[in-house]
């Protein structure tokens, strides 16, 4: 651990093209399943901050209707 420090650069990657390809693939799919992961928890985080303020947000509506 304390010997001398080497640095390296990497210059080129080689990465096959459909290996990359369902990387993207399954990269994607992964995202839905967080997506709703995330607007879930958005979703619990915005009633907890809505509830701690009143929760009264028919003003709020009333002034968006025609």
């Amino acid at each position: 651990m304390n010997g001398p420090v080497t640095r390296i650069a990497i210059v080129d990657l080689r990465i096959p093209f459909w290996r990359l390809v369902m990387f993207f693939v399954k990269a994607a799919l992964a995202a839905i399943p967080a997506t709703i992961i995330l607007g879930a928890i958005f979703m619990v985080v915005t009633a907890l901050i809505a509830a701690l303020l009143g929760g009264n947000l028919e003003a709020f509506f009333r002034r968006w209707t025609l």
